[in-house]
């Protein structure tokens, strides 16, 4: 090994288990965890991947139960949102009739009796015997995280209790029913665990479609990676270190307890080994048990599926063909075995997605892919190339059966084949689901979260069950399995509480509706953002601060920072406004393409550029610049909510008049607001605010606020201060293009090169009254290498915005973009904002006082 390391505790994956027991062992254990992910992206199978710039996927998770439910609002702090399909969510199709799964428990019941009149009985019967089937599948589970000698006593009797549980599900079936279609239609959906009725455990029938999906499904807003990127977020808090591009080679083992993981950087080439007393592996029992050498102990697990999946990408909405989200299950018999496929439109359940796709499941043996086990994945021979063409065709062929007309519509096609999932996953033999659910399955010793090397854990799916919520579950049973009982006492009440509440003094950060979209000038629009569910805003926010909003322009999306203009009482919204910059990404995406339905991703507010009644006695002075305007409507409506009575002047300039914005609006308040003066500025025709001009509105007691472009702002500040207004009393808002961050990267880029050239990999900032300095790696802002320092400059957007991040360059080399935030003489003086400063040479600097 070239190097050794240390950690408490070393989770192998970052799937949904690994981050559960990641987060639980951290949190309630207060241990050091290392995650090591071998994909260059962690999150498991809740990874998105984009196609032909436009198209983007899922990779296993498809829908989920309607409410998230314990589990994961703990390990998103309640913040993922999920949008709910149809009430009838799953379609049955079989050859002579179709079946739809309505969303309740009541619901189904009542529908299979009308179906079903002369089965009545055994429908109420049944229902009983999914609870027993479930529960006994839960007590299984929960022992088999115990110690071996529990065990051991308790497994014989949890299934003397429950035989149910362990009956196959063709078995069960024909136990409950007579009829033949009611029992297909309570038999299908096995696909969500992956395994058909005459091997599948009634168990995990009776746990997943039958209980977790009972009171309906949704699909979470913004794609299933959403839930990756919130729980990787919440992971920081904890200090848990996720390193993609990791293959952990051996978990060594001395005296039959587990030492630590041979490991192999594969980006770098690496080899390292980590020390730790305890290793959770979220890779699946097969590959633990392969980690240790012992792979032979699992002859007697029956083999898992694999699968085939197509997706899709639409020139119209699949919706034009009949579906409007629910889920499609073609079944080519009532037996529902072979064949049996899996047809889901995310699309059209994530208010978010900007492009239609479809997603297409069959599960397959994978032998099916034998013929090519040891090419490499980008160099397939030509017959897999011929497999993949014949095995799409297929699949659209069934599709178009149902829905003529679907094949022309679709324009983008891909495939993944076991060998896709092997790859990408590093599952055996791109095993889906974890271990087969079959009864040998709950009846072996290997099949749980133990194993028979001390502190070696197993996560995930094959630690509790199918799917993501599955494997979540089966990482906070890795977690108990590791934590002592206090602790373990403290992650469940934890989990069973109510969902957090968000501390105030943090961002929001979740997706908003667009409800409006209104043309203001023939440049600038006004959005309204609304809640998905039309209730009450998520957060509330003082006048004069802006959002951040996550645009979806490329393969991945731009963020822009925009002003609110609505007014902190309004509870049910929040509107900003935006001009349309030529060739600008940000607003050429939301003057062409949004449109009112679509969700985008929103966190705020933020910035200090606020006003609240009670702040100052003195003149309020509001100066706008085209769209500059926007954050003081916001100012203005706060002052009329609050029957603001003192003298507010509102200078606003324009390029030309059809440009003014905001008439009706201004109208509407001066009468609430009698203190209110209005002077506009159209250039051409009154030129622009001279000194002159602000001469009367100046006293020792105003306070100003500006806000508009650079050039504007620089004259202004200048202006105020030499009529004698304390620079602390000029609050400042720039209006900047969003190529700004462009051209501050491209600088970075330049000045990195040449530091390469020049043999520099540092260069060092002091700060004046305070040591030590700290570096600053070539390219890096003045902000960005404070805090990777952790040294605490003052700062709010990061991008030039707030004018937060005031520092004095007292000597050095740099670049920078005031942004308009400083006067000349401040420039001359040295004022520099720290985020868009790059250093060229060592720097000294002074804060802000």
């Amino acid at each position: 090994m070239d190097a050794l390391e240390e950690s408490d505790v070393v989770v192998i994956g970052s799937g949904m288990g690994g981050l559960a027991a990641a987060r639980t062992i951290a949190q309630f254990g207060r241990r050091r965890v290392l995650v090591l992910e071998q994909h260059y992206t962690p999150g498991g199978m809740t990874h998105e991947f984009t196609r032909d710039g436009r198209y983007r996927f899922g990779t296993g998770l498809h829908y989920m139960s309607a409410d998230a439910g314990p589990f994961l609002n703990f390990m998103t702090d309640g913040r993922v949102q999920l949008q709910p399909l149809p009430d009838d969510y799953d379609v049955l199709h079989f050859p002579d009739f179709d079946f739809t799964v309505p969303a309740g428990r009541d619901r189904l019941r009542e529908r299979l009796a009308q179906c079903f009149p002369d089965s009545a009985g055994e429908i109420d019967r049944f229902f009983t015997a999914i609870r027993r089937g479930m529960t006994g599948l839960a007590a299984r589970n929960v022992l088999a995280a115990m110690p071996a000698g529990i065990r051991r006593l308790g497994t014989p009797i949890v299934e003397r209790l429950y035989p149910s549980t362990y009956r196959s599900l063709a078995e069960q079936m024909s136990l409950s029913f007579r009829d033949p279609e009611l029992r297909a239609v309570l038999a299908a959906r096995w696909g969500l665990y992956g395994i058909p009725p005459r091997d599948s455990a009634f168990g995990y029938h009776a746990a997943v479609p039958l209980t977790f999906f009972m009171n309906g499904t949704a699909h979470p807003v913004g794609g299933p990676g959403e839930i990756g990127r919130i729980i990787l977020e919440t992971l920081q808090r904890y200090g848990v270190q996720v390193r993609p591009r990791q293959r952990v080679e051996r978990v060594t083992v001395d005296n039959g307890r587990v030492t630590g993981v041979d490991v192999v950087d594969t980006a770098s080439g690496r080899r390292y080994h980590v020390k730790a007393g305890t290793v959770v592996s979220a890779t699946g029992v097969r590959n633990t048990y392969a980690l240790i050498g012992r792979e032979q102990e699992l002859a007697d697990l029956p083999p898992e599926p694999s699968a085939a999946m197509l997706f899709l990408g639409m020139k119209r909405s699949p919706a034009e063909f009949g579906p409007r989200g629910e889920n499609h299950w073609f079944m080519p018999d009532l037996d529902g075995g072979d064949g049996t496929l899996y047809v889901s439109f995310p699309s059209l359940n994530n208010p978010a997605a900007r492009t239609h796709t479809v997603e297409v499941l069959e599960l397959v043996d994978p032998a099916i892919v034998d013929r090519w086990p040891s090419t490499p994945a980008d160099r397939r021979p030509d017959d897999y190339r011929r497999f993949k063409e014949e095995t799409t065709e297929r699949l659209l062929g069934r599709l178009e059966r149902q829905w003529p007309g679907f094949r022309a519509a679709v324009e983008f096609t891909e495939l993944a084949t076991p060998l896709t999932f092997e790859n990408y996953q590093h599952s055996v033999r791109g095993s889906f689901y974890g271990l087969a659910a079959t009864p040998q399955r709950l009846r072996s010793s290997r099949a749980g979260c133990r194993t028979p090397v001390k502190n070696l854990i197993v996560a995930g799916q094959d630690a509790w069950g199918s799917g993501v919520v599955g494997a979540l579950a089966g990482g906070l049973m890795a977690a108990n399995a590791v934590l002592s009982p206090r602790q373990t006492g403290a992650m469940w009440r934890t989990v069973r509480s109510a969902v957090p509440v968000r501390n105030p003094e943090t961002p929001w950060s979740g997706y908003l509706r667009v409800a409006v979209v209104e043309e203001l000038t023939p440049t600038v629009r006004r959005i309204r953002l609304a809640p998905l569910d039309g209730g009450t805003m998520p957060f509330t926010f003082a006048a004069g601060q802006y959002l951040k909003i996550e645009l979806p322009v490329a393969v991945e999306p731009i963020e822009r920072s925009y002003s609110i203009c609505s007014g902190p009482g309004e509870t049910g919204f929040v509107e900003i406004a935006v001009k349309h910059e030529p060739g600008g990404l940000g607003s050429g995406f939301l003057h062409t393409e949004v449109e009112a339905g679509q969700a985008l991703r929103v966190s705020g507010p933020h910035g200090d550029f606020t006003w609240q009644p009670g702040d100052d006695t003195g003149t309020l002075l509001l100066i706008g610049g085209g769209v500059g305007m926007t954050p003081l409507m916001s100012v203005l409506a706060a002052a009329a909510d609050a029957g603001h009575d003192g003298r507010i002047v509102l200078l606003a300039a324009h390029r030309s008049e059809s440009e003014r914005l905001f008439g009706p609006e201004l109208t509407a308040l001066q009468e609430q607001l009698p203190g209110l003066r209005r002077l506009t500025f159209v250039s051409g025709r009154n030129s622009r605010i001279s000194a002159g001009t602000l001469r009367p509105f100046v006293t020792a007691t105003a306070r100003a606020h500006l806000c508009g472009p650079a050039p504007m702002m620089q004259d202004l500040i200048g202006h105020l201060t030499e009529l004698g207004l304390p620079r602390d009393r000029i609050h400042t808002e720039a209006f900047v293009s969003g190529h700004s961050r462009q051209t501050r990267r491209e600088k970075a880029q330049a000045i990195a090169r040449a530091a390469e050239e020049a043999g520099i990999t540092a260069f060092r900032i002091d700060v004046e009254d305070s040591a030590p300095g700290f570096p600053c790696r070539p390219g890096q802002t003045v902000l960005d290498a404070a805090n990777v320092a952790d040294v605490k400059l003052p700062q709010s957007c990061g991008e030039g915005s707030c004018g937060t991040c005031r520092v004095v360059v007292r000597a050095g080399e740099h670049e920078t973009d005031s942004r308009g935030m400083f006067s000349a003489a401040e420039l001359a003086d040295g004022w520099r904002l720290a985020c868009q400063t790059l250093p060229t040479g060592d720097l000294t600097i002074a804060l802000d006082k």
